[in-house]
């Protein structure tokens, strides 16, 4: 893939397919702070998820750089990471 079909991909699955199976994604992002807060006994922020859900692609990617779902999906938290940063309070 080349970087605007990545970065299409991955715009089309956060504003479509993915909003669709999973909900919105601010919403998601609530939910797994709310999850990873109580566990960690440590606030999490939704940005923060996002950021370590990025991460954690940015991982995969490292160990299977021809799976280009993985860079497509980075592309995608960064973006909401992005989006929520002027939204939450670090």
């Amino acid at each position: 893939m080349n970087r605007n079909e990545i970065l299409d991909t991955a715009k089309g699955l956060i504003n479509g397919d993915r909003a669709e199976t999973h909900g919105d994604a601010h919403d998601m992002h609530e939910v797994i702070a709310e999850m990873w807060s109580a566990i960690l006994g440590i606030s999490v922020s939704p940005m923060r998820v996002a950021l370590m859900m990025a991460a954690l692609k940015l991982a995969r990617a490292s160990e299977n750089p021809n799976h280009s779902d993985n860079f497509v999906d980075a592309c995608g938290y960064i973006a909401l990471a992005g989006e929520m940063a002027g939204e939450t309070p670090e």
